[in-house]
């Protein structure tokens, strides 16, 4: 037997987030309170009951503030209020409380990389000149060639096309160029600037002072960038060395919000580290600086037992020696769901890939069985666990979307060859027969911003409560049998002999999981009890793509 992930000797094992089951809420596609046929606050605020029955310990929102909503919001325009298409400041007030009545705490997106080219301080940079302190707040740079028609160097864009556009000085003529590594309506902060660090320091204690448990940060390992501005082949590894992606400064940034995190009791910041450095990924949960990271080698695994045991083995090392939990995630707002990658034949994914994975075909039925037997393989890790809002009623990825309703920049800067994310934001069915399936009100006088297949009818909210053998209770179960059983907490885990394809690991001694990912049905291992399992059990026999919890020995 083999022993994993202890917590290092400093690590405190009762700090909530330790082992919380969180809830990503995407507001634009949750529910619509008010018929616009755009998700917003006073929706989440009637849906609260639904996750607090689901079972979760804690909300993450997607960005809600004031914004132009050129990439769904991550442009933002004042990180101090909320965008009136979702609501107001009292909306999020009132929505904070009554979450918090109901157990669940809240977690907020920060983005700190860039902002909105309508946020005051950018137009006060366009207003100003060369040179001026409005200007050195961002990353305004002449162009090269003999008129400056050239950009400062060959850096592209994260979606697609130069990372670099030209402004119109006040006298009229071509002027400068200012960097952003996403849209052009995205400029990229300069965290050299001290305004720039005080101004989010300050923004982090306003959203603390109004009750949030918790901060996101946004591509938090690009915010640092190399002032003499090197070129850099798209392939180039992160590291010191690298001109914008995981530098060694960036540390000295996060080590300021922990100590302004620390000045509240219980608040917790996550990274949003895309890195494959397992040794550097450790820095930024290292003592004094991000509590939690995404668990992105996770999110792209295949579906391969070896593979995911490799992927566990190295989280967990990675977390153990700094005392940071591991979270385990298996999809979110920029990927494809599930229940699609799983029903491809090839079954991981990747970013860069997008197009390719959307051109293979999905078995719908397959893919969900194996997202069944992949929650219960999640949910029994030691650490943290996100879930992703229609994950847990088995939504699939929308990918024939028509080409005029797309939203995603992505699709729109790379011209199609990325289809985008738009597939994976597709607003929920919560009840009825047609769309929009209760996501907006009767009558409602705007169609959902994004369309609903028909199909969904059968993944409803509604269509899955109390259904047996639904993904909705199958979540429901699992994540009350998370909280209740000690052995499912932040703490150790020991992989335990098994077959070829199948994963089996003891939570504590009375607690095992077994994951079987091959082909055959295979033995179940001695029990005193089935607690819980995927898919039906076959006598004694675990079927392929089947993940089962079994109670080792009586409880007292």
């Amino acid at each position: 037997m083999h022993e994993v992930g202890s917590p290092g000797p400093s690590a405190p094992g009762d700090y909530w987030w330790r082992s919380a089951a969180i809830y990503q809420l995407y507001v634009r596609s949750f529910a619509d309170g008010n018929g616009d046929g755009i998700g917003d606050l006073a929706g989440v605020r009637t849906r609260l009951s639904y996750l607090a029955g689901l079972g979760i310990d804690a909300i993450w929102f997607n960005p809600w503030y004031p914004s132009p909503m050129s990439d769904a919001g991550y442009d933002i325009s004042d990180y101090r209020s909320i965008d009136p298409v979702f609501g107001t400041l009292a909306d999020a007030d009132a929505l904070i409380a009554e979450a918090h009545a109901a157990g669940i705490r809240i977690i907020i997106d920060v983005v700190p990389n860039h902002c909105s080219d309508q946020h005051p301080w950018f137009q006060a940079a366009l207003s100003a000149a060369p040179g001026s302190a409005e200007r050195a707040r961002f990353w305004f740079r002449p162009g090269r060639g003999r008129g400056g028609e050239l950009p400062p160097n060959g850096w592209q864009s994260i979606f697609g096309g130069p990372a670099w556009t030209r402004v119109t000085e006040r006298d009229g003529r071509p002027g400068e160029w200012y960097l952003h590594l996403f849209a052009p309506e995205q400029p990229d902060f300069n965290w050299a600037n001290p305004d720039v660090r005080a101004e989010f320091e300050e923004v982090l204690r306003f959203w603390f002072e109004r009750g949030a448990d918790g901060i996101r940060i946004d591509s938090a390992g690009m915010i640092t960038k190399d002032a003499s501005l090197p070129e850099v082949s798209i392939d180039a590894p992160s590291g010191p060395h690298h001109p914008y992606a995981d530098r060694d400064d960036v540390h000295e940034v996060y080590r300021q919000w922990r100590a302004v995190a620390d000045e509240y009791p219980d608040r917790v910041l996550i990274g949003e580290v895309w890195i494959p450095d397992a040794v550097r990924l450790a820095r930024y949960v290292s003592p004094g600086e991000l509590h939690t990271v995404f668990n992105f080698p996770y999110l792209s695994c295949p579906w391969n037992a070896p593979a995911l045991r490799e992927v566990i083995d190295s989280t967990l090392a990675l977390n153990g020696p700094v005392g940071a939990p591991a979270t385990w995630v298996l999809s979110n707002h920029d990927v494809d769901r599930i229940v699609s990658r799983y029903g491809r034949t090839d079954t991981s994914f990747s970013l860069q890939q997008r197009a390719y994975f959307h051109s293979l075909p999905v078995d719908l039925q397959l893919g969900t069985r194996r997202a069944r037997a992949a929650a219960l393989l999640t949910l029994a890790l030691p650490g943290s666990v996100y879930v992703y809002q229609g994950e847990e009623i088995g939504l699939w990825e929308v990918q024939d979307i028509p080409d005029e309703l797309r939203q995603d920049p992505i699709w729109r800067r790379t011209r199609g060859a990325d289809p985008g994310r738009d597939g994976s934001r597709v607003p929920l069915p919560w009840s009825g027969q047609e769309p929009p399936f209760g996501f907006s009100p009767p009558g409602a006088a705007s169609e959902p911003w994004l369309p609903q297949p028909k199909e969904w009818r059968e993944l409803s909210v509604e269509a899955e409560n109390g259904q047996a053998g639904s993904m909705l209770e199958l979540y429901r179960s699992a994540l009350r049998l998370r909280r209740a059983e000690p052995a499912l907490g932040d703490d150790s885990m020991t992989w335990v002999p098994s077959a070829e394809g199948v994963l089996a690991f003891d939570r504590d001694a009375s607690v095992r999981c077994v994951s079987n990912l091959s082909a055959a049905s295979v033995a179940l291992p001695g029990h005193c009890a089935v607690i819980l399992a995927s898919d039906p059990l076959d006598g004694g026999m675990l079927p392929p793509d089947t993940t089962v919890w079994l109670r080792t020995e009586p409880q007292d």
